[in-house]
């Protein structure tokens, strides 16, 4: 199988890349070529854009998991307009070349993340959540749409409805720990508001088994079975780490700090994989203490 992938030296694409190469043939696209060499091997086959594909023609699978970070700055205006272009643009390529192939790829999976939904509170979040309208939903409900489009009898999409990765290096885990190790970690806000996590490893596992399994299109909530409130998270994090979880942020403190962005750490989503679980996919993390325990053992 030839796959394309976007977003191959992030977090998740790393890990899937090691996967991938294993097995497939794999051609990555990235604006930086050198980078891309240095983190992923010497050998790997690169594009630096785009403008040259006329279709994907030769291509058998497309996983898109391009997309600037969404908490690492204040969401202003231009901020906002960033994290859309990121995601829309290329998305949107992708789907008008997937479409004008003659033979297109067979399976299309493209990102989304749980803030699809937008702030459910203590609702149980499948797939078939109606979602609350806000700048989470929006931002992903394009995404998803523009990705649909490459839909067809000859091509099928999966959306990858992501919560927290939990992984050894990097994401936002890797920001949470020093404090915690300080003792200095705890809740945020009031802490009951649900936080969808996911350990690396079954992350890169449920993306594989879409693109195995070839009667799986529509979305999916890659998420673990087990959501939890903030307040469990912080007080497991902080007993694996054998560290006191006291120093509670205020919420008042978090918006001051994050401004608009506050909202991806006060509000959350009860979401569960029910469409993942019931297509026979297995997790090997279910439990957050194991999860971590893995995780923080590995770095």
């Amino acid at each position: 199988m030839h796959v394309l992938i976007t977003g191959a030296t992030g977090l998740i694409g790393r890990h899937l890349m090691a996967q991938l190469q294993a097995h497939h043939q794999v051609t990555v696209l990235t604006r930086n070529e050198a980078r891309a060499r240095a983190i992923l091997g010497e050998d790997v086959t690169c594009w630096t854009s785009l403008g040259g594909q006329r279709t994907l023609d030769g291509i058998d699978a497309v996983i898109n998991l391009a997309g600037e970070p969404i908490a690492d700055r204040r969401w202003s205006q231009e901020q906002k307009r960033r994290l859309c272009d990121s995601r829309w643009q290329l998305t949107g390529q992708l789907a008008s070349l997937i479409t004008a192939s003659t033979v297109p790829p067979s399976v299309f999976i493209s990102g989304s993340a749980t803030g699809y939904y937008g702030d459910q509170g203590e609702a149980v979040v499948t797939e078939e959540e109606v979602p609350h309208d806000e700048f989470t939903h929006q931002l992903c409900a394009r995404w998803e749409e523009l990705a649909l489009t490459a839909e067809s009898p000859q091509t099928r999409v999966c959306l990858l409805r992501t919560g927290m990765v939990l992984a050894p290096h990097g994401g936002a885990l890797a920001k949470m720990v020093p404090p915690f190790r300080l003792g200095l970690g705890g809740p945020f806000g009031h802490g009951r508001q649900y936080l969808p996590w996911i350990h690396l490893d079954d992350m890169v596992a449920g993306i594989l088994y879409l693109l195995h399994h070839a009667q799986l299109r529509g979305a999916f909530n890659l998420v673990a079975p087990y959501p939890v409130h903030n307040d469990k998270f912080a007080a497991t994090l902080a007993e694996v780490l054998h560290r006191p979880a006291f120093v509670r942020v205020p919420a008042f403190a978090v918006r001051l700090l994050m401004g608009e962005a506050a909202v991806l750490v006060l509000t959350g989503q009860r979401a569960i994989p029910k469409r993942l679980e019931a297509a026979g996919f297995h997790f090997r993390f279910s439990e957050l203490e194991a999860a971590l325990s893995n995780v923080l053992a590995r770095r």
